[in-house]
């Protein structure tokens, strides 16, 4: 897991996003399967979306 210092949601946000694509990397080698690829990059650019926000509210909040 990355060492970025936050949140424990910031932190699960992380986690789940580096399981989206070891995923990705583990289906990666297999045909056909474009579909579910997508499917999760769309995830996974929810998580990071979410993960921003996370972000961006923590830093308000310590300012």
């Amino acid at each position: 897991m990355s060492s970025e210092a936050g949140s424990t949601q910031c932190r699960a946000l992380i986690e789940a996003k580096e399981s989206i694509l070891k995923a990705m990397n583990s289906l990666g080698s297999i045909e056909n399967l474009d579909h579910i690829q997508k499917t999760l990059r769309n995830i996974y650019n929810e998580l990071e979306q979410l993960h921003e926000s996370r972000r961006i509210e923590e830093s308000n909040n310590l300012n």
